[in-house]
């Protein structure tokens, strides 16, 4: 990287950063003389003393504390250190730990992490914030958040710039985007949190979220600018409300490279999921059964995935539709109900259907009445998956698929352990949270983690290294095949998704999926004469160089 910082200046930049790595000779040219002890360390040396100093935190959140100190003072060597321990890390820089650092990110705020702080009662700011941001860097990913509805902890104001930081190592770690070329951002619109309204501490805006007319035209505004500062800029929108979500997908999907993980993401991985265990099985994905209990976001994103997938294996829209069965606060989704959301709508039954339709407002209820053979959940509701529930859904599926997605632990419909046994080791588990492995009756159950970072850094490092106009749903359907076809169906209690561990490998199969699905659609800009190598040539290693 180019650069004519020196001293004090360049030390405090953390894309040039080299600590103590830096040469006698650097030392003297940038000014360096005088400024670090005398002894030069390598990468590697650097690597193990922070981790040893990783080690001798006494919590998770200490931990990731120090990891977002090293983070904001040298990224190569906090990616060089992420890179030896993904799996250890991901789930102390990204979730489970990072809901806890966000519901406190004011109280420990000590610096803005190069991210972009926009209030959306100001759009006039939103050029020069931008360009302030990224500092004369090029960049290739925003990931953008409004912070309302975080992870399964709700509406956060400006501390879910959290989630955006966060998001955006994960796509360094997995795919090796460059960190130098990624840009967080939070939209801060006011938060319904009363709780942060009164905290003297809060950093955001003191304000209910503003009205949806002033909301969309900043943000519009903001899509536009951003576009047009970084021409070949991949969006990814992050944590948005259910009210808004989808309306912004929507509106943007058609005319540049965005993506909606809670919607898209999650949809993706659920669905390479599903992929996994039936290639363990041997059955169709054309004759399941379709439970998703929690029809938010995440909820509908998933259903509308699988769904895709059942109409591109041949099924109409009506056909594909019959195989699904949607529960929300209201119980059972019926097409009657005034209250459904333009994504819940298309998925209401009939009351017609049912003899019992008045009697399907529980989720124990609708597992007796259809007898699904996939249930997904989504709610947030801390063990919703009953034993009952469970074991009335093995009694009709001699390998019920059993995905309780919510996270963060203290939210998930059931734990794997639990499942394994109330089915007697026939379930089919992936769970939103990372699991160790169950043993039972001698058998070793590897529990696959419906974990998006699976799936959606291969998927922006495919689109980036395609130069893609857009992201497609057939690009999307291609991520997850790439990824549901590792799954080892020969070894007994196979996962049906692969490790975490295996995160940066994983990453660079869906990549290469991704980005030749866009040159067989003809949406790459420049031309691209070796997949293989436009994904190599975009993939960055945490390395020092002069």
């Amino acid at each position: 990287m180019e650069q004519n910082k020196t001293s004090f200046e360049l030390l405090n930049d953390p894309f040039l950063n080299k600590g103590t790595a830096f040469t006698l000779d650097e030392r003297e040219r940038y000014g360096l003389v005088g400024l670090l002890p005398p002894y030069v360390q390598t990468l590697e040396e650097q690597v193990k003393q922070a981790y040893l100093n990783y080690q001798g935190q006494h919590d998770d959140v200490a931990r990731r504390h120090y990891l977002m100190n090293l983070f904001s003072r040298n990224r190569t060597l906090f990616y060089a250190l992420f890179a030896d321990h993904v799996a250890e890390f991901m789930p102390v820089v990204y979730d489970p730990v990072i809901a806890q650092d966000i519901k406190r990110y004011s109280e420990f705020y000590i610096e803005p992490q190069n991210a972009v702080f926009l209030d959306a009662t100001r759009p006039q700011d939103i050029e020069s914030a931008l360009k302030l941001g990224a500092d004369g860097r090029d960049i290739d990913i925003i990931v953008v958040t409004d912070a309302e509805g975080i992870l399964g902890i709700g509406d956060w104001g400006t501390n879910g710039v959290e989630i955006s930081v966060g998001k955006l190592m994960v796509y360094t770690a997995a795919a090796g985007i460059d960190p130098a070329r990624v840009l967080p951002v939070v939209i801060d619109a006011g938060t319904n949190r009363q709780s942060l309204l009164d905290d003297p501490m809060y950093l955001g805006t003191r304000h209910t979220r503003i009205d949806d007319d002033t909301y969309y035209s900043f943000l519009d505004k903001f899509v536009q600018e951003a576009e047009r500062q970084f021409p070949n800029l991949y969006l990814h929108f992050e944590d948005f409300g259910r009210s808004h979500a989808a309306v912004l997908l929507d509106k943007y999907a058609d005319t540049y490279p965005v993506f909606n993980d809670d919607i898209e993401g999650t949809g993706i991985i659920t669905l390479a999921g599903i992929l996994g265990a039936l290639n363990i099985t041997g059955g169709k994905l054309l004759d399941q059964r379709y439970l998703c209990f929690g029809a938010g976001t995440a909820g509908c994103g998933i259903a509308e995935r699988v769904y895709q997938e059942m109409v591109d294996n041949g099924l109409s829209e009506e056909e594909a539709r019959s195989h699904f069965y949607l529960i929300d606060k209201q119980g059972l989704l019926f097409d009657d109900m005034s209250d459904l959301t333009e994504k819940q709508r298309p998925f209401a039954r009939k009351r017609s259907e049912f003899a019992n339709a008045d009697k399907l407002t529980t989720l124990q209820a609708v597992v007796d009445e259809i007898h699904p053979t996939i249930m997904v959940g989504t709610s947030t509701m801390s063990g919703a998956f009953t034993e009952d529930v469970v074991r009335s859904m093995a009694a009709h599926c001699e390998r019920p698929m059993i995905f309780p997605l919510s996270n963060p632990t203290e939210l998930a419909e059931a734990k794997a352990k639990d499942l394994i046994e109330w089915t007697d080791g026939k379930a089919l588990v992936a769970t939103g949270i990372p699991s160790e492995p169950i043993e039972y009756k001698g058998v070793s159950y590897e529990i696959g983690q419906a974990n998006n970072a699976l799936i959606y850094p291969g998927l922006g490092l495919g689109v980036i290294a395609a130069h893609s106009r857009l992201l497609t749903d057939t690009m999307i359907s291609q991520a997850a095949h790439s990824l549901g076809g590792i799954v080892d169906a020969s070894k007994p209690g196979a996962a049906v998704l692969p490790p975490v561990s295996k995160l940066t490998e994983f990453s660079h199969t869906v990549a290469m999926a991704v980005a030749k699905q866009a040159i067989k659609e003809g949406l790459n800009r420049v031309d691209i004469p070796d997949v293989e190598e436009a994904v190599r040539s975009h993939t960055w290693t945490p390395r020092y160089d002069d």
